[in-house]
């Protein structure tokens, strides 16, 4: 469960380390995003060896999408996951991946979204 305020680490390339929920584009009044949810996030810090050639300014604010949550996920699919850590990945403004590799695993029913190139691209599906 993500909501407003809430800090995710991000799980890319681009260059960002922590970054901070500012708005959920769920639906009108949605509070909460879950795994497969876009937010808006504004980056607040950024990985110390990659400074010189990052896509990702510290401040700036970014379309994510939300792949691991510490809330476990049910769904039709798989039984129930949870994960350690709340992670996103960052998006363009035309809902293309903003890095060109994903650390970590990816769960397996982003497949049958809009976003099922995140599953080519990433190091492991659970």
């Amino acid at each position: 469960m993500i909501q407003v305020g809430t800090y995710l680490n991000v799980v890319d390339n681009s260059g960002a380390k922590k970054a901070c929920c500012i708005k959920v584009l769920s639906g009108f009044r949605c509070r909460y995003a879950y795994t497969g949810d876009t937010i808006l996030v504004s980056i607040k810090s950024l990985r110390a060896k990659r400074r010189t050639s990052i896509r990702a300014k510290k401040g700036k604010i970014f379309k994510a999408l939300i792949i691991r949550t510490k809330k476990e996920i049910k769904s039709i699919f798989i039984d129930k996951i949870q994960f350690l850590e709340n992670a996103i990945l960052l998006l363009n403004k035309q809902n293309k991946l903003l890095a060109t590799r994903i650390f970590g695993v990816v769960p397996k029913f982003l497949r049958y979204t809009k976003f099922s190139r995140i599953i080519a691209v990433a190091a492991g599906v659970i």
